[in-house]
């Protein structure tokens, strides 16, 4: 079968777009894209290519929201902006760089405490719920957003779900979301197709970095000591 390396970029490049969405929403694949397919297949083949057989390294998943389109939605790695894309994870690219992204400045401080991005990524995996950027008049929406947003997306969201955890032979014992809200809404998810055993609930990274930076050293040891309990 094969690995988490070949099957990731198929998952994300063939996503279905939603048939019908609220007025003003639109949702964007950028994994289709030639660019944004081969950085992500990039960093798969670099992080995510296992010696093993497939399954014998299970993974946890860490579960965002969806994409922004500026972070993922251009270097096809979740949570990872193109400057951490080439200083921190080695693979080098031509994107713009412009403002650094707070998720993924908080991430990364994550990743390397618990070994760097080699170690981080044979126990980890990082990725969203649902997998297409979400945009309401240009601008980042999150899924949750509107109540008939949710109700469009719900089969979809399920569908992700299932299919990552089915396809990338994820840990069933443990998933963690990334932010409060998020982690409600992977709960009843979960309660529905019962994929995990527990579902661990921290602060969003980007929420961290907004309204907590005064504490960031602190709450970048709490996310070590939780994810670090679980390897």
């Amino acid at each position: 079968m094969p690995n988490l390396a070949a099957r990731l970029p198929h998952f994300l490049s063939t996503f279905p777009q939603p048939s019908v969405l609220p007025p003003g929403i639109e949702a964007q694949n950028p994994f289709v894209a030639p660019d944004v397919q081969a950085l992500a297949q990039r960093f798969a083949n670099k992080f995510y290519a296992d010696d093993q057989p497939y399954g014998v390294r299970p993974r946890v998943a860490l579960l965002g929201i969806n994409p922004g389109r500026l972070g993922m939605g251009r270097t096809g790695v979740a949570f990872t902006d193109p400057v951490a894309l080439s200083e921190i994870c080695g693979i080098a690219n031509d994107l713009p760089r412009g403002r650094p992204e707070l998720s993924t400045q908080f991430v990364y401080r994550v990743v390397e405490a618990l070994g760097g991005p080699a170690e981080f990524y044979q126990h980890f995996f990082l990725s969203s719920i649902y997998p297409l950027v979400l945009l309401n008049k240009g601008l980042n929406y999150n899924y949750y957003d509107a109540p008939a947003l949710i109700k469009t997306l719900w089969p979809d969201l399920q569908r992700s779900l299932r299919q990552q955890v089915a396809d990338f032979g994820l840990r069933r014992d443990v998933a963690v979301s990334l932010g409060k809200r998020n982690g409600e809404f992977l709960m009843k998810l979960n309660d529905e197709l019962g994929l995990f055993d527990k579902i661990v609930v921290l602060d969003h990274p980007r929420y961290l970095m907004q309204y907590r930076r005064r504490d960031l050293e602190a709450n970048v040891a709490k996310y070590v000591e939780i994810l670090g309990s679980m390897l």
